[in-house]
């Protein structure tokens, strides 16, 4: 089954030419042939099609790839939000409460949520999302955490290494023995990266290493969270193991900059932390004109950062961040794909995934210039219409 989608005012491809690394195409047309993308480029041009899609002058742009989430999770934290609000400062170990309510919610419960917190997703462009544990901290839960993403994604992530569980919070090495031991042996088979929150308050840096090398020794590839609370080593340790991204990166010393400038690894911002725990926001205009390679996501969790929209993170980066709207969509797009070492998606390409948003909108400026209206119209997951 083949579909045309034609009269279309505005393609983002994100195949860079020499002078627009979003490649964007006006007046186009996209042709999906079963689960992939066949052909784009002008409508004038475009070949026959078992079903042709009129766009009616809007624009199209690449699913979303959200590449940091953590959607199996009991509870919320909506009490320490307004707390927030009120005054008191963000800190790591609010997270225990979430492990709480993770390990007394059923496997049942945590799948239906799951699945609710993805239809959200998909209602609003996200076509690719990875997900991390991290809310069990003991061996069964985490397997457990794994296992049901896995049912939903192949990019799992494995973060055992959130923080030190209450049980363990005078012997962090021994959780480390733990996490690098018997809990990694039950969540490799269900993952594809291994996290660690290296951050005061969490892991250090010899703890963090420890969990990398763990994880890489058994065939995960390492991904890092760091610097979000305050200036630390962790953005070097990433550089330095061959992360595929280090994710917050708030705060950034030049030589952090330096690094990544000068490396593979994405620095995947996540505007909905700052919004919601008032810390500063990254400066990307700095990290982009620095080189960087930046992607932005969601981070949807129930402490820092409760939202799963996209278009609300672009347009927050937009506004607040000194990304352009071209920009922030590549970043939520290929930037994405790019911390997920993906190629077949994030892009509109022939032989990538047919993964497309067709936006109620002529431009994608509007996702950001519209800020809070929902401006997805149509959403095609793996050459599938599914909204």
């Amino acid at each position: 089954m083949s579909t045309l989608i034609t009269n279309i005012a505005e393609v983002t491809t994100n195949v860079p030419t020499r002078d627009d690394r979003t490649g964007t195409l006006t007046d186009a047309a996209v042709l999906i042939d079963g689960e992939r993308i066949a052909w784009v480029g002008p409508a004038a041009d475009a070949p026959a099609a078992d079903e042709v899609v009129d766009a009616a002058g809007r624009a199209v742009i690449p699913g979303f790839v959200d590449s940091h989430s953590h959607l199996v999770f009991g509870g919320d934290r909506a009490a320490e939000f307004e707390a927030r609000m009120a005054g008191q400062k963000y800190a790591a170990g609010g997270i225990r409460s979430t492990v709480a309510a993770t390990r007394a919610s059923t496997d049942d419960e945590l799948r239906t949520r799951l699945r609710g917190f993805l239809d959200e997703m998909l209602a609003q462009g996200t076509t690719t999302v990875e997900i991390k544990s991290g809310y069990g901290l003991s061996v069964a839960d985490e397997e457990r955490l794994v296992r049901l993403a896995a049912e939903v994604t192949p990019e799992v992530t494995f973060l055992g290494a959130h923080v030190v569980p209450a049980e363990y919070a005078d012997r962090p090495d021994e959780y480390v023995d733990l996490v690098t031991g018997p809990m990694l042996d039950a969540c490799a088979p269900h993952a594809k990266w291994i996290d660690v929150f290296c951050e005061t308050g969490a892991f250090t840096v010899a703890q963090s290493r420890r969990v990398l090398e763990a994880g890489i020794a058994r065939g995960l590839a390492p991904r890092v969270h760091a610097s979000q609370l305050g200036p630390g080593e962790g953005v070097r340790l990433a550089v330095e193991l061959g992360a595929a991204s280090i994710d917050h990166g708030t705060y950034l010393a030049d030589a952090d900059i330096d690094a990544l400038a000068g490396s593979d690894t994405v620095l995947t911002l996540l505007p909905g932390v700052e919004f919601s725990t008032r810390q500063p926001y990254p400066n990307a205009r700095r990290l982009i004109d620095a080189g960087v390679t930046v992607a932005l996501a969601c981070d949807t969790n129930p402490g820092s950062s409760f939202t799963s929209s996209m278009p609300f993170c672009i347009a927050v980066a937009v506004r607040d961040m000194g990304m352009t709207p071209a920009e922030a969509v590549w970043a939520a797009t290929a930037g994405g794909a790019k911390a997920l070492r993906r190629d077949d998606v994030g892009v509109i390409a022939p032989g990538a995934r047919a993964d497309l948003v067709l936006l109620k909108a002529p431009t994608r400026i509007h996702l950001a210039y519209r800020p809070g209206v929902p401006l997805v119209d149509t959403v095609w997951k793996d050459g599938r219409e599914i909204r």
